[in-house]
């Protein structure tokens, strides 16, 4: 399951899913209805699994569309079965007549709390659809919510997954997908029944493992360019607040991105540098809505123009997380409509 949620973790999810629709994947997994929605009106062809639970408002769209739900409260069970009783249409878009039946996912909460049915609620959730003949269950998932903190917690989840779907099968299709590895447990663990996976960050190239990076190829690199190159006097300061007062006559390249881009202003007084002409060149000051002021001085040339990569192959998003104190998640998810993407 590629997941393609939140803009394809801020990629463009209509470029990628494009990309991504001919790779016989079993699922693209999105957020909600109005990400679904979107799919379907390019005409993706790969199955949509939603990954967060649904309004009420949002399952006659959803059954109507076979859009994969997860499930984790008999509230969703009973009124996707209603509905789906009720329906008058077929499902899906192939016309002809009402098969009566949608598919869907169980959700199990092995710790992330987010959602799901308890371990103690697995058996009673089983037995009611398996007299719900309206749906059809597809998988049973569940969600790592440390495999890249507490590999510990994480291999106790992994136990108790696998316990249940184990104690459970004579209750489960034998044809049922089951899945709990995101990024970082695809990467660092193994599981006795799982066969699905849903990679997320390391499908553009990032592991939320450092170990891992390597291995991997970023997808997205952001860049901006140098607007102005001028020469301050030492004392001079720079930016909002004049938290930065220069100590000696400095080369200051202002540059066109801002918080108003998506760069972190929390990364302000960090260290923070981004490279200039593959050259390190640090960042000067707050940064403002639309602009920085990186400091050039020791580089041998630097013109108006010239390209600054804020990310990317040669500049480890890592680096931009760790001075703004979050995750590349955040990084990725955060990059404003107003910064042009180039799709090569």
């Amino acid at each position: 399951m590629a997941v393609l949620k939140a803009n394809a973790y801020g990629h463009g999810l209509r470029h990628i899913a494009k990309h991504l629709d001919d790779q016989n994947l079993a699922f693209f997994g999105v957020a909600n209805v109005r990400e679904a929605r979107m799919l379907a009106e390019e005409g993706i062809k790969t199955p949509i699994y939603l990954l967060s639970p649904t309004f009420p408002d949002e399952r006659e769209e959803v059954v109507r569309r076979s859009w994969v739900p997860c499930l984790s409260s008999f509230e969703e069970i009973n009124h996707f079965a209603s509905i789906v009783r009720s329906s008058n249409v077929g499902l899906g878009s192939s016309g002809g007549s009402p098969n009566r039946q949608m598919l869907a996912h169980l959700t199990l909460d092995t710790g992330m709390g987010r959602g799901g049915f308890l371990p103690g609620q697995v058996n009673e959730a089983l037995h009611l659809l398996t007299q719900t003949p309206e749906i059809k269950l597809g998988g049973v998932g569940s969600h790592l919510p440390s495999a890249d903190e507490d590999p510990t917690f994480t291999l106790q989840q992994f136990r108790l997954f696998d316990d249940l779907v184990t104690g459970a099968r004579d209750l489960l299709p034998a044809d049922a997908l089951f899945h709990l590895s995101n990024s970082a447990g695809l990467l660092d663990y193994q599981s006795s029944t799982t066969n699905l996976v849903r990679p997320g960050l390391a499908l553009y190239g990032t592991s939320p493992l450092p170990e891992w990076q390597q291995e991997l190829q970023p997808v997205m690199t952001l860049k901006s360019r140098i607007a102005l190159v001028r020469k301050l006097p030492a004392g001079h300061g720079v930016s909002y607040g004049r938290s930065s007062i220069l100590e000696r006559d400095t080369t200051v390249a202002t540059t066109g991105i801002g918080y108003g881009d998506g760069l972190p202003r929390s990364i302000s007084g960090k260290g923070a540098y981004f490279l200039v002409n593959g050259e390190p060149a640090p960042l000067l000051g707050r940064v403002t809505m639309d602009q920085i002021m990186l400091d050039v001085t020791e580089l041998p040339s630097c013109h108006p123009g010239d390209e600054v990569e804020i990310f990317g192959s040669s500049h480890p998003i890592g680096h931009l997380a760790g001075w703004a104190d979050t995750i590349p998640w955040e990084i990725l998810t955060r990059i404003t409509p107003r910064v042009s993407r180039v799709y090569r």
